[in-house]
C-alpha cells in the first residue's frame, strides 16, 4: 500500500533528525509504513493513551521529540491530566496528533467524537493548537510545528485541498483567502472547503466576503481577527467543534480584551454531538453544507440590515 503524503513528510523529517520518535496508541492508519522505516524509533504502546503521553514525556526529557498519534477523542480526554501536567506544565516538545477529530469521525457515535479537543488543548499551559484546512495546509505547516520547542496538538486532516494555500506559513499567522467588506468569515480545519464554497455562493448573490483560514487556534492571529471585525459588517465563525471553548469563544475573548464590539454569528456543532453517518450525510443533517452555511449567513446579514 502506498504511503500517504503526511506519512512521507513525517518520515523525511524523522530520517533527517534522529531526535524524532514516532509513537502511537494502536492508531497506525496514517503511519502504517513507518515502523519499517524508523525501527526502534517507532513505538506502539497499544490502546493506552495515558501510557503514550507519559512515555512521550519521558523521551522528551531525554532530548527526543516524540510525535504521538492517537484517536483525538481518547488522546485529548483520557490522557488529559498527563498532557496538562507532564507535557504542558513541563513545556516539553511533545507533538500530539489527533486522528478523526470533529466531523472526520463521521460514522462513529458520541463516545468517539472529538468535539471538545480544541477547547481542552487551548487550556493546557504552553500547548499550541494546529488545525490545518486540508492535507496541503497540513504539509505546509508540519515542519514548523514539529520544530517548535513548545508542545503542540495537531488536528490531523488529510482531506484534499479546495484551494492553493499561501505557502508562507508561520506559526500564529492566518491566511487571508478572500478580501471583502460585507461578511467576514473566520474558520479552520475540516469545514474550510464548505466555507469557501459558501463564500462563493454569497458572492454570487451580491455579498462581498472576507474569508480567513486561521490555521492555528493557539497561537491565534489576533490581528487577523481584529482586521476581520473592521473589514465587514457581520462576523461569522464556523467550526466542527462545540461552540464553548472553540473558535467562537476565542474570538469573544479577543474582542473583550481589545474592547471591540461586533455582531457575531457562531456556526458550530450542538452539545449533543452530531448524527453518526457518512461525511456528506453529516454535513446535510447538521446544516453544515455550503448551501446551509450560506443561507444562515445571508439571513443573519439581512436581519442586521433591516
Amino acid at each position: 500500500m502506498k504511503s500517504g503524503r503526511y506519512e512521507e513528510a513525517l518520515r523525511e523529517i524523522a530520517e533527517a533528525d534522529d531526535r524524532y520518535v514516532v509513537m502511537t496508541a494502536e492508531n497506525r492508519a496514517p503511519i502504517r509504513h513507518l515502523p519499517e522505516a524508523l525501527g526502534e524509533r517507532f513505538v506502539d504502546v497499544g490502546i493506552a493513551e495515558q501510557t503514550l503521553v507519559g512515555t512521550a514525556s519521558g523521551l522528551a526529557l531525554r532530548g527526543r521529540i516524540p510525535v504521538a498519534h492517537g484517536l483525538a477523542s481518547f488522546l485529548t480526554m483520557r490522557a488529559f491530566e498527563f498532557i496538562r501536567t507532564d507535557v504542558g506544565v513541563g513545556n516539553l516538545p511533545v507533538k500530539l496528533v489527533g486522528s478523526v477529530a470533529g466531523l472526520l469521525s463521521e460514522a462513529n457515535g458520541p463516545t468517539h467524537q472529538a468535539l471538545e479537543d480544541v477547547a481542552l488543548m487551548r487550556l493546557v499551559p504552553n500547548m499550541g493548537v494546529f488545525c490545518p484546512a486540508d492535507e496541503e495546509d497540513l504539509l505546509l505547516g508540519l515542519e514548523a510545528v514539529l520544530a517548535s520547542p513548545q508542545p503542540f496538538y495537531i488536528r490531523l486532516n488529510t482531506r484534499p485541498a479546495a484551494v492553493a494555500h499561501d505557502a508562507r506559513f508561520a506559526l500564529g499567522r492566518a491566511e487571508l483567502v478572500l478580501d471583502g467588506s460585507d461578511v467576514a468569515i473566520l474558520t479552520y480545519g475540516t469545514l474550510f472547503s464548505e466555507v469557501l464554497r459558501a463564500a462563493r455562493l454569497l458572492e454570487s448573490s451580491g455579498l462581498s466576503v472576507w474569508l480567513v483560514n486561521l490555521r492555528s487556534l493557539k497561537p491565534i492571529d489576533e490581528q487577523a481577527v481584529l482586521e476581520a471585525v473592521s473589514a465587514a459588517r457581520l462576523l461569522v465563525t464556523v467550526e466542527d467543534h462545540l461552540a464553548s471553548g472553540g473558535l467562537a469563544s476565542t474570538v469573544a475573548e479577543i474582542l473583550v480584551a481589545h474592547r471591540r464590539t461586533t455582531r457575531l454569528l457562531p456556526i458550530s456543532l450542538p452539545q449533543r454531538g452530531f448524527v453518526p453517518a457518512l461525511y456528506d450525510e453529516v454535513l446535510e443533517a447538521e446544516g453544515l453544507t455550503s448551501t446551509h452555511i450560506a443561507d444562515r449567513i445571508r439571513a443573519a446579514f439581512s436581519e442586521r440590515e433591516e
